[in-house]
């Protein structure tokens, strides 16, 4: 994509539908008269009178214990500089969002017009009564140093400039896992810092708490070692100044155990590195370019532990670990503020749960068989379903223990069950499939490509490199596209039906009417269908030519189907074909199948698509905890309809004794575990979280996931072709531009996880 094409596109992302990345949802009901008298007046007043005799009833009757304010006034704003408070709304906004999709908190982002510290802090103050907690961004220093120590002094809410402390507590992680794995200790080691700068200041002072010793911190700025003679530090660097003669970077860097980059690209040279001590600690965390390359890092010496603020290396070191549960765990226990206490109880947290078991899904979105610890996992992947579960309760603990905490925890296990649903509508899923295709990239045919949004869709899975597009139509018609488009790649096009194309369509009718020739398929028919993309696509992965396929948007379901159970089939052992579409719900990923094919499944072939739809599940990380749905509950019909779950809920107990399924099943007692739990407490799926459902019939199962795609806006993805023979994805008729990346990225991950069968 071009320079003006991607400035369009974010432009529009950020205009279209809805200006802006943030809204204002009601937690309550407003239906009717009743319910907005209880919401304004008179029943408002209610509560008012409430806080008004304690004030601590303010977190009682409202939202403030669970909102955020983001506050800047514009002057540091990521590598943008000073650009205003207006110009900065885009990127506050954005930080609200990964505060909510993190860790479930609610923000308002703030701007401020005034580079005046005293009315700043005193603006704040005014508008504190608001919040639970106050995150400031994107100021720059040294003002930003006063403008937080006196929030923190004068606020009894907690205060935290995340561009200080972020990158400080997530590094100060690594560096407590990188030491241990070098065998060295804090005390012990000299520490050479490059960036003299907030996050700078503010790694050197945790790493301090941790036993480094100031005498072996050597920190550089832009004009080189911060040393006493230099009478332009401000007073936070002038304690890191060395009563010295100044030395460069490379003469800095002799003997040292530890490098901190927090400065510009490439400014460490492979000599520098070599000058290090044995199992140099090497954090190069410039972005996008760090202070020098990984690959040259790793290959100038075999004994480095390397971490960098990229996500395509190993150990990134990422703000995303710390401060979404950092304020999380500070607002569940109304702390008055976030002290060192918490930070080091944050940092601890994450350097431990490195050590722990890997999920499976985080295995599966970084497309690794077993992530362990070592040098290249030092610290949690920001996918890890775990951090808000570890890292918010650590923080809550040090809040408590170090006397700030206003609303103690006492039931630990259940905070940490109320942590886990608050992970969010999608729970990460989307983002880890992504990152996982990213992976390993695999060739996939758009056998649309003529039409725009098709386009679109390769268009955007070529440039976030998730999948390498071979696009097939008329190619005069995509070329088209592509310049409007401003799809500036050297990409394969095919067009079946020009002549140039011949003798692919020959060789390919020939392998055709090889397989089909007893099954009423002539040479000519088969020549015949090749100038069909779909027939044409699906021989290109049949043949090797592709790794996999998506089809269907301007054709029906069936009509595309067809051709592809001709041409490739079932897979090795595979008796039936279903689709299972996963929904990004409000509980969480599910999965619901069937969607697309079995009309009327008989209780052999639910039990089969039970099965199929478990171990894509486990493809994606999840453990399945299956429910066979039905308008019956454990026998309380006879009707066909009813036994035939039954039936195939018998046949999954009999042979597949570990599977964790049951039913047949009401659809609310299924996905409610209380109900369940009370009515059904011989159940299987008692006392679980049900995210599967099979349901008895295509009807059922088409109707309700469009349903809730419609009405609730829930992001479905699917149908997910389950049970064929080569990576074959069919969307549904009309699908939209996300619709068909979603899809695209699935047939990359069945064709990696079809790849890993064949070694």
């Amino acid at each position: 994509m071009d320079k003006n094409s991607k400035r369009r596109e974010a432009l529009l992302y950020h205009a279209k539908p809805t200006p802006g990345k943030i809204q204002v949802v009601p937690t309550k009901k407003y239906a009717t008269q009743r319910d907005l008298s209880l919401a304004y007046s008179p029943g408002v007043a209610e509560p008012c009178l409430e806080i008004a005799k304690d004030v601590n009833n303010v977190y009682k009757y409202t939202a403030k214990g669970n909102l955020v304010a983001v506050i800047t006034n514009g002057t540091a704003v990521l590598g943008l500089g000073d650009i205003g408070p207006e110009a900065s709304k885009p990127v506050m906004e954005g930080k609200g969002l990964l505060f909510k999709i993190f860790a479930d908190i609610d923000v308002f982002d703030i701007e401020i017009d005034t580079k005046n510290i005293e009315e700043f802090i005193q603006t704040v103050k005014n508008i504190a009564p608001t919040f639970g907690g106050i995150n400031l961004e994107d100021i720059k220093a040294p003002e930003s140093f006063e403008i937080e120590r006196r929030l923190v002094e004068e606020l009894n809410i907690p205060v935290m400039h995340d561009d200080q402390h972020g990158t400080a507590i997530i590094s100060a992680a690594a560096l407590i896992n990188a030491l241990e794995l070098a065998d060295k200790k804090p005390e012990d080691v000299k520490v050479v810092v490059s960036g003299a700068g907030s996050a700078a200041l503010a790694c050197a002072d945790l790493y301090r708490l941790l036993g480094v010793k100031m005498d072996n911190i050597f920190m550089f700025n832009s004009k080189g070692l911060l040393t006493q003679k230099n009478t332009s530090l401000s007073e936070l660097q002038q304690k890191y100044a060395k009563d010295m003669e100044s030395i460069n970077l490379q003469q800095a860097l002799v003997g040292a155990d530890v490098f901190i980059g927090l400065s510009s690209g490439n400014i460490m040279s492979a000599q520098m590195l070599l000058g290090m001590a044995d199992n140099p600690i090497v954090f190069a965390m410039a972005n996008p370019t760090p202070e020098i390359d990984y690959n040259l890092a790793i290959q100038t010496r075999k004994d480095i532990i390397m971490a960098t603020g990229r996500s395509d290396h190993p150990n990134q070191v990422n703000n995303v670990l710390g401060f979404p549960y950092i304020f999380r765990g500070a607002l569940d226990v109304r702390a008055t503020k976030i002290n060192e206490a918490m930070k080091m109880a944050a940092v601890k947290a994450l350097a431990s749960l490195a050590k722990e078991s890997v999920p499976e899904q985080v295995n599966v979105a970084y497309g690794a068989t077993k992530l362990v610890f070592g040098r290249e996992y030092i610290i949690p992947k920001p996918f890890d379903p775990r951090l808000i579960s570890i890292v918010a309760p650590a923080v809550a603990r040090a809040a408590m223990d170090s006397g700030v905490a206003q609303h103690p925890i006492t039931d630990w296990n259940k905070y940490e069950e109320e942590l886990m649903e608050r992970l969010g509508n999608d729970n990460k899923m989307l983002r880890m499939i992504t990152n996982k295709a990213k992976m390993d990239p695999k060739r996939i045919v758009f056998a649309e490509a003529e039409h725009l949004d098709v386009l679109k869709a390769a268009q955007i899975v070529y440039e976030e490199a998730i999948a390498i597009p071979i696009l097939l139509g008329n190619k005069e018609i995509i070329l088209e596209l592509m310049q409007e488009l401003g799809f500036d790649a050297d990409i394969e096009i095919i067009d079946p039906k020009e002549k140039e194309e011949e003798g692919r369509r020959k060789r390919f009718a020939e392998a055709h009417w090889g397989s089909r020739k007893r099954r009423g398929i002539s040479l000519y028919d088969a020549e015949r269908l090749m100038r069909e993309r779909n027939y044409f696509a699906a021989m290109m992965v049949n043949v090797g030519e592709a790794d996999g396929l998506v089809a269907g948007h301007t054709r029906s379901y069936p009509t595309v189907v067809k051709p592809m159970l001709q041409l490739i089939g079932k897979a090795h052992r595979a008796s039936i074909v279903a689709t299972t579409n996963l929904m990004m719900s409000a509980r969480g990923p599910m999965f619901f199948s069937d969607t697309a094919i079995n009309i009327d499944p008989t209780a052999d072939e639910l039990a089969k698509i039970a099965l199929m739809t478990a171990k894509t599940a486990r493809m994606f990380g999840v453990q399945p905890v299956i429910a066979m749905v039905s308008y019956s509950n454990f026998g309380s019909s006879v009707d066909p309809k009813a036994t035939k779950i039954r039936d195939a809920v018998a046949l999954l107990h009999e042979h597949h004794p570990d599977l964790i399924v049951d039913g047949e099943i009401q659809s609310d007692f299924a996905l409610n575990p209380e109900m369940l739990k009370e009515k059904f407490p011989f159940s299987k799926l008692a006392g679980k979280k049900v995210n599967t459902l099979i349901f008895p019939n295509l009807d059922a199962a088409n109707i309700t996931y469009k349903l809730l795609k419609e009405l609730n806006k829930v992001e479905s993805i699917g149908p997910i072709m389950m049970g064929m023979d080569k990576p074959v994805h069919i969307f549904q008729l009309g699908a939209s531009v996300e619709e068909m990346v979603n899809m695209a990225t699935i047939a990359v991950l069945d064709a990696q996880e079809k790849g890993k069968k064949k070694k």
